[in-house]
């Protein structure tokens, strides 16, 4: 009788150590969203660095919640405000996937041959 209350109690132990975890990745992904999204809105440095003071700010408020579900509440309602308030229109480093120089000089095709000594005859 008396393991089968500790199987249970280890196994109780081991879900709310998962589910807690799983609640602070989702929180850590969120805070990363939110701070990289805080770029977009802020032209200036000084400016994207008050904002990112706010929005620690934010999360830190609810850092000592310990209710699982009000945690998950939290995270909700945090991640439906991102959603929310979202830049439109998203600033995109210019080399990458969907940036302004993405593939601009692109390697040439394979089978051609570039000549580098300029029109000089060797």
């Amino acid at each position: 009788m008396a393991s089968t209350a500790a199987a249970r109690s280890m196994a109780s132990t081991a879900g709310y150590l998962a589910r807690r975890a799983a609640q602070k990745e989702r929180v850590r992904l969120l805070y990363r969203r939110a701070l990289k999204d805080t770029l977009n809105w802020a032209v200036h440095r000084h400016l994207f660095y008050q904002d990112a003071s706010d929005l620690r700010d934010k999360f830190e408020a609810n850092r000592h919640v310990d209710n699982l579900d009000v945690i998950d509440r939290l995270i909700d309602d945090a991640d439906a405000q991102y959603r929310n308030f979202q830049h439109p229109d998203p600033y995109i480093v210019p080399w990458a996937p969907g940036g302004t120089k993405f593939t601009r000089n692109p390697p040439p095709p394979q089978g051609i041959e570039i000549v580098y000594n300029y029109g000089k005859e060797d």
